[in-house]
Order: C-alpha cells, then structure tokens, then sequence
C-alpha cells in the first residue's frame, strides 16, 4: 500500500495525496482506508485528474483550451536523460503543458517521456498541449522546419507553433547567439503565410509568437489572415508588460509568460524577483513561497506561466501556486512599488552592421 501526505495548500481541488512514487492520488474526505492499485481503480483515479486540470486552463482565440501552468524544458546543459525524467515527473505531478523549441534541443526527450506516458495509458495525447516554435534560420521554410520537430517529437501534431524571435538567420545558423555573418531581412509577411500553411496541413492547431512588441504585432496584424493565438515573453514582477497585455487583451491574444520567476538559474537569469522584499513580504503573508507569489501575480492577470524547474521541490512548488489568490493589497504593493527592469534583453540580435536591429530599442519597439 502506499503512503500518502495531504497537500492542504490545494484544498480547493479536493484531497490530493502524492503516491510513493510522486503521482497524485485522489480520494473522499471520509475515505481513510488505503486505495487498492487495481486496474479500474487506476481508471477511475485518471478521470478524476483530468476533471480536476480542466479547471486551470485558458481558451484561446483558435478555440483550443491551454493549461496555465506550463512546464519549460530549456536547459544550458541540454541533458537528455535529465530532461526525459524531468518530464515524465511532471506527468505525475499533474503538468499537461509541455514547452519545447528547436533550438532548446529539448524536443526529442520531450517526445520520448510524452510518448511513453500516451502508451501505457496514464495520459492521452486530446489532454497534454505541446508547444513548439520556429528558430530564425527557418523562416525560409517553416513547414519543412515543423515536420522535423514533429519527427523529433514523434508527434503527428503540436498544439502550438510560435514564431520563436523576430529575427531571421541565414539556413544552417541553427544555434543560440547568431554570429554578425548570419543576419538576414526579416520578411515576417511571409514567415507568417508560412506559419498559416501550416496549420491549413494540420501539423499544427494554433499559431502565434514569441518576443513580439506592440508595433510588431501591430505589423503582423496588418497581413495576418489567422491572428496570433499566443504571444510568449518575458513577464514577471519587475518586468510587468502591462501595454503589450492591454493590446493582447483587445485584440484576443493570450500573453504567456517565460521566466516569470526572473529566470534565476539561467546565465542571464536574476534571482531580483524572488528575493524582492515586497514578494517576500507578501509570502509570509500567505505562507506561500516567493515563487508562488511571482507565479500568482502572473495568473491573476489572466497570462499563462511557462514555469521551469527540474528540482521535484520546486517543480511541486510551482503547481502550488494555482492556489494562491493575491488580494488587491498584494497586486498593489507589487504593480505600484517594484521597479521594472527587463533581464532578457536580447542582445545577441543586436549589432550595427548586418542586424535589422541597431540597437536594442530598435528590437523592442522603444517598448523597455
């Protein structure tokens, strides 16, 4: 029999207890014998937790419904072995939303642990969202770019295809800081039909984009026959991107969020977020962790949080934060007295000779 613990901060979904082995297990209040591991039991169990994630998911403007907690698989060390049990803990744990990209070289693990999980049953592929998106020096072909994801995935589809930067590279750059030699015009124009054929093939069901200023999405709304879905950037505490998600919001594109605990960890990442006083301030409040605020202050503005975290404690953490409700004391201490500062500024887009962008305002939009 296993043994269990009571997860109290999320009462609001019912009693969920971790197995031995990490995975949820749900039961009556009155129940307190130990479950049989049998085989209608395990079904039964499964139709409870798909029940139980559709309370946290978003509708998109495609019409597909999107888990707001979303699991990132960028890692400097690129560790497959890592990354694949990294993902099949955050089944168990209860993550449907799995965020990859090309250029994260994270795709094909991705795929092994989420083809595993399909196979034996313990989740179906109509409830997990797969996201992917389109490195630079794949504008010149974005089809034959999605095919190969879908191969390194060993998926038929992805849920969402992102255009991953504004930026595009010449074929063969196919890595993470450009070299000067590499820059080509972006011609988002026909990146974007690209992008539309696509999903017109069905190798995938929603489009958007990633790093995309106001003006950009401006431009892109200008020729787009199919609008963005989703617009993924930075957000978070002390970059809080409150034009770019009052635009989103009137003109139907979700923001999700990366980093939105500051992408501490990351060569470029800041632990400013987390070690705020005013966060701190408001998780001893709650007896919640700083984490858990950042994430929650994210979720209550209605954007989706692409959380990332190979450590089980933290990984647990952040599903936490589903629970935190932030009074309007706590969302003013944060909107009005934290000083803004991007940390992903995307330097290495940036160069004054073969860049469409001369600078960093230029790549922004003088939106930062």
């Amino acid at each position: 029999m296993a043994n269990r613990r009571r997860i109290s901060s999320w009462g609001r979904h019912g009693n969920l207890y971790w197995d031995e082995d990490g995975e949820f297990i749900q039961k009556d209040e009155e129940d307190d014998d130990d479950i049989d591991d049998d085989e209608e039991e395990d079904v039964e169990i499964r139709k409870k937790l798909e029940k139980y994630y559709e309370e946290d998911q978003v509708k998109l403007n495609c019409g597909l419904t999107m888990p707001v907690m979303g699991f990132g698989t960028y890692s400097l060390q690129n560790d497959v072995n890592e990354t694949v049990e990294a993902v099949r803990k955050g089944i168990k744990m209860g993550y449907r939303h799995f965020d990859t990209a090309k250029i994260y070289g994270s795709e094909g693990a991705v795929g092994k642990a989420l083809n595993e999980a399909i196979g034996s049953g313990i989740i179906d592929r109509r409830n997990i969202f797969v996201t992917s998106k389109l490195w630079g020096s794949d504008h010149h072909d974005p089809i034959s770019a999605l095919k190969q994801t879908l191969r390194n995935l060993g998926m038929e589809y992805v849920d969402m295809y992102l255009v991953h930067w504004p930026v595009k590279l010449r074929a063969g750059a196919d890595y993470a800081w450009p070299k000067e030699e590499d820059f080509e015009q972006v011609e988002m124009d026909k990146t974007w039909a690209a992008m539309e054929e696509c999903l017109k093939m069905g190798l995938c069901k929603c489009i958007g984009v990633s790093n995309f200023s106001v003006k950009k999405l401006q431009r892109l709304l200008c020729f787009a026959e199919v609008p963005p879905a989703v617009n993924q950037v930075e957000m978070h505490p002390t970059w809080r991107q409150r034009k770019l998600r009052e635009f989103c919001r009137e003109h139907n594109i979700h923001v999700s969020a990366y980093s939105p605990l500051g992408g501490p960890g990351n060569v470029w990442g800041s632990t400013s977020v987390v070690d705020s006083p005013i966060i701190r301030s408001i998780a001893f409040k709650h007896k919640a962790t700083p984490a858990q605020v950042a994430l929650g202050w994210g979720l209550s503005k209605g954007s989706s949080m692409i959380v990332k975290s190979f450590n089980e404690g933290r990984m647990k953490e952040n599903m936490g934060a589903l629970d935190l409700r932030l009074d309007d004391q706590d969302l003013r201490e944060i909107d009005q007295k934290m000083e803004e500062k991007k940390i992903m500024r995307g330097e290495c887009y940036v160069n004054d000779t073969t860049s469409p962008y001369k600078t960093i305002q230029d790549l922004w939009d003088f939106e930062i």
